[in-house]
């Protein structure tokens, strides 16, 4: 897998928040004109996109739509149990220091446990109800 899409409203706002996380800022730029909306099956398209990776590599972009309007699905802080992709999982060290991490700035812990003595795990809300798993394997 290359990326995650996720797109947002505020993009400096989500930007931040997966900064703070640990990603790196691979890249910034404004997409436009036919072949893009050709890709994506939208007319009119003109969206700023920022990439993010993990340590490893993995990626997260963060889209911006100006053109066409973006449509909101549901609510902003929908559970986890709502349908749809809900959350992306990280593997960290430290949990507890990543946990108070976020939270000061401005995520909020959804909850946290330990799972059969083999990973603590937290679940933590972030900007525009974006939902992001943290996971540390013990031992």
């Amino acid at each position: 897998m290359d990326n995650v899409l996720i797109v947002v409203d505020d993009l400096e706002a989500v930007k931040t928040f997966f900064l703070e996380l640990g990603l790196v800022l691979e890249g910034e730029t404004t997409v436009e004109g036919p072949m893009v909306g050709q890709l994506i099956g939208l007319k009119d398209v003109r969206a700023t996109l920022a990439m993010l990776r993990t340590p490893d590599g993995q990626g997260i972009e963060l889209d911006k739509f100006h053109t066409p309007e973006p449509v909101r699905f549901g609510p902003v802080d929908a559970p986890v149990n709502t349908m749809g992709i809900r959350r992306v999982m990280f593997a960290v060290e430290n949990i507890n220091a990543v946990v108070a991490h976020m939270l000061d700035h401005g995520a909020e812990l959804i909850g946290e446990m330990n799972y059969e003595n083999a990973y603590r795990l937290a679940y933590i809300r972030g900007p525009e109800g974006i939902i992001v798993g943290l996971a540390e394997q013990l031992g």
